[in-house]
């Protein structure tokens, strides 16, 4: 057992747990090796992930080195049981974090460890390391709880049912448990009266409610629903019940290459994934989380509104828009990837995608969800103003390469999409509008995709003006309408993909030199991009064969990171929401090509 939890753990060896405040990771060897307390963007208090042990963890298992390890969620829940089955005893841990009352109450982390069959020694060890593993926490005994302190840190309090004993500033328990016997530990605030062990089966049993009271609001009935309803319950642990946001996934420094420099923080919320979460969310029933989230988003751009050209392309849940990058280079990276960073510097980057991206969830939200505001509306004419006055720039595009900025076709085809959304809406709503001006411009930037980034001597549209390489955004070109998935062109195109990004049905997002070093893995989001674009293209046996493949890419339990590596296993930060909002979108709409039925949903 020892050696299993000493180790770091592969990245899809590992389920979540969450309560919209704050996520864990726990692996399948029982250790909850990555912790941000009490938000989601928090300093770690568990980092095991991205070091060893001593950068803290909280080991939780039976002594039996050979047992047969497995991960399973209880159904439609955000609950996740880990099992070891040996020949001499069948045991399981329960992890859950109750949804509290109030938003702002401090998240409980719950573990019930229980031996099913037979008689297991079990073993527990928490290291609780404050800030990233920077400060030197003090453990200490408190009648029979302990405590962990830090200076300038918030401190934890850890209960048990079983006696607790110190060894090196951690929490530490051997003991035996029978079958039918279960022991149970509580870790959170240390003025919280609920962080006491030993009467935690109600919250269990609320737990499971609220996740299935919440899950009943899905209206996807196809032929997928374990893994759409577990990529819905994945986007909901990932949003903020307090902000409305959803953070683009729990974690930061996973690498997005063995060993390498691509390692990123995302514990942010990304204004380009508003068009994706709000389509997930409404087409899935969920309205009052898609109306949340555009709460959020135009909490953003009310913070703008004088200037709507300061829209940044990532905040904090809580509208922070400064966010440095730094190196937490202490830390030893997951499987030695260094540095570990913190913040994300994107935040200072030009992207001119994401006016698109957010006027297409403001069209999306208004025709399935609530209607635009007065001064909602004030604010869009602002933004399709800035629009039409800078598409013509260059930023540095959707994937954020950090190099000379260029001028990307992704970045064109969503300011094209800003234009076309603001003007249906604006039709739609009989709202007041410019729009010999928006029109004009709307085509111009039509004709300058069709000119500019067609290239005719490779027959295919290409990814910047001065290249022929092509890039996994361009998947979106049909997925937004902008040309037809049937076009000759855009079938070339596809194929021009299919040739240099598709391996296997896992898709890259580019291969042309980014900066960094080191080759990043497929992307997920693409490579279900590419199975809608082929259905929406007439091609359903092989996007549903594709489907299915990437379905078995999943970790055992339905997540997914942000990529692939050439042989399936998870790369960088997990879960990902845009994996999760690419995946729904994609068994949707194949669900219904697949039925013969015509979607009434369309962008």
């Amino acid at each position: 057992m020892a050696d299993i939890q000493d180790r770091q753990m592969p990245i899809e060896a590992h389920g979540i747990i969450g309560d919209m405040r704050s996520a864990a990771l726990v692996a399948d060897s029982g250790c909850v090796d990555f912790f941000c307390w009490p938000d989601f963007d928090s300093p770690s208090i568990f980092s095991a992930l991205l070091d060893t042990p001593e950068a803290g963890v909280f080991q939780l298992a039976p002594d039996l080195p050979e047992a047969r390890r497995q991960q399973l969620y209880l159904p439609d829940t955000n609950v996740l049981q880990t099992r070891w089955l040996d020949d001499q005893a069948v045991v399981e841990c329960t992890d859950l974090m109750p949804i509290n009352a109030d938003v702002d109450a401090a998240p409980r982390l719950i573990r019930t460890i229980r031996v099913v069959s037979g008689h297991a020694t079990i073993r527990l060890r928490c290291r609780v390391r404050h800030d990233y593993s920077r400060a030197d926490t003090v453990a200490q005994l408190d009648g029979g709880d302990v405590m962990f302190t830090a200076p300038g840190q918030p401190s934890l309090r850890l209960s048990a049912s079983e006696m607790l004993s110190l060894d090196d500033q951690c929490a530490i328990a051997e003991f035996e448990l029978r079958e039918g016997e279960h022991a149970e530990f509580v870790l959170g605030a240390p003025d919280d009266p609920l962080v006491s062990a030993g009467a935690c089966e109600h919250c269990r049993d609320e737990t499971v409610k609220y996740w299935r009271r919440w899950m009943k609001q899905s209206n996807y009935r196809g032929r997928w629903r374990e893994m759409v309803h577990r990529s819905a319950l994945a986007l909901k642990l990932l949003t903020s019940r307090k902000h409305g946001g959803i953070i683009a996934a729990a974690t930061y420094g996973l690498p997005e290459a063995p060993g390498g420099e691509r390692n990123w923080d995302y514990r942010y919320t990304w204004i380009r994934d508003a068009s994706f979460t709000v389509y997930a969310f409404m087409r899935l029933g969920f309205s009052e989380e898609a109306n949340a989230f555009m709460r959020w988003v135009r909490d953003r751009v009310d913070d703008c509104s004088e200037t709507p050209a300061h829209l940044r392309i990532l905040y904090s849940l809580r509208g922070q828009h400064h966010l440095p990058e730094s190196s937490l280079d202490h830390l030893a990276g997951h499987g030695g990837a260094k540095p570990v960073r913190i913040g994300n510097e994107a935040h200072e980057q030009t992207q001119l995608d994401i006016f698109g991206e957010l006027l297409d969830a403001v069209y999306l939200a208004n025709k399935y969800g609530e209607a635009i505001s007065h001064e909602g509306w004030k604010h869009v004419v602002g933004i399709v103003d800035q629009v039409c006055d800078s598409w013509q720039q260059k930023d540095v595009g959707i994937w954020e390469i950090r190099g000379e900025e260029q001028h990307f076709l992704h970045s064109r085809l969503m300011c094209w999409v800003a234009l076309d959304r603001a003007i249906r809406l604006a039709q739609k709503r009989s709202l007041p509008a410019p729009f010999a001006r928006w029109n004009d411009e709307r085509q111009a930037i039509h004709d300058d995709i069709w000119n500019n980034f067609w290239d005719e001597s490779c027959g295919h549209f290409v990814q910047r003006i001065g290249c022929q390489d092509v890039d996994g955004s361009m998947l979106l070109m049909p997925l937004m309408r902008f040309v037809a998935a049937t076009d000759p062109r855009w079938l070339a195109t596809l194929e021009a993909i299919e040739q240099q990004l598709v391996r296997d049905g896992m898709v890259y997002r580019y291969r042309t030199d980014d900066g960094l070093e080191g080759e990043e893995g497929s992307f997920m989001a693409c490579s279900f991009w590419y199975v809608e674009c082929l259905a929406r293209a007439g091609r359903i046996e092989k996007a549903h064969l594709e489907f299915e493949q990437l379905l078995r890419y999943a970790n055992p339990l339905g997540l997914y990171a942000e990529e692939l590596d050439k042989r399936g296993h998870h790369l960088g930060n997990t879960p990902q929401a845009l994996s999760h909002l690419a995946l729904i979108s994609a068994a949707s709409f194949l669900d219904h090509r697949l039925s013969g039925e015509r979607t009434t949903w369309q962008p």
